[in-house]
């Protein structure tokens, strides 16, 4: 598994965002959750709701049930305190507190995995589908349209022809019943 497909399977879906967490942040640094945490302590007015959040119990037990995590919180191991979730902007505002070359490296890493997630799902969004199946229905139509004016297209010959079927039938329709017609058959009539 490559480092862009390490990172993307890190992501989760959280209250509708897609966010990355502290410990997995952590790892990816080579940092302790608790140092990253503690940096981010110190610059919280770099990080409101929007860019960084604490999970509830009940967001932790989801993940739990995931085996995202495997032990609960505990003072016998496992997390202590419940984690922290970064947004996108909040993982941009990290990269600015956090100076080594593993984090610029990561940073960039995690930015390339946000925009390849961003991709396959306006790549699969419902108005992209909607576009292209209504540039196929266009498609379609044109081309029945043209199929139809095809069929509708007759030479002059064919028309000509068709217009004396026509008059012929209408001169046989229009003859009177009166007139006495010859009998079918191999006996001619006595006269």
């Amino acid at each position: 598994m490559n480092e862009l497909q390490l990172i993307q399977s890190k992501i989760y879906e959280i209250r509708g965002q897609k966010v990355m967490l502290d410990r997995d942040l952590a790892e990816l640094y080579n940092v302790t959750t608790s140092n990253l945490n503690k940096a981010v302590k110190r610059n919280i007015r770099r990080f409101p709701d929007d860019f960084m959040f604490q999970l509830t119990k009940a967001e932790f037990d989801e993940l739990k049930t995931n085996l995202i995590f495997q032990n609960g919180t505990s003072n016998w191991g496992g997390t202590r305190k419940l984690p922290y979730a970064f947004t996108e902007q909040g993982l941009a505002m990290l990269s600015g507190l956090l100076n080594s070359d593993i984090a610029i490296k990561v940073n960039i890493n995690i930015m390339r995995a946000f925009v390849a997630i961003r991709q396959m799902i306006a790549d699969n969004s419902p108005l992209k589908r909607l576009s292209t199946l209504e540039k196929n229905f266009n498609e379609l139509k044109q081309d029945l349209e043209e199929i139809f004016a095809d069929y509708n297209d007759i030479n002059e010959d064919t028309r000509a022809q068709i217009e004396a079927i026509n008059t012929t039938l209408a001169e046989l329709q229009a003859k009177p019943k009166n007139t006495p017609r010859r009998p079918v058959g191999f006996i001619k009539p006595k006269e």
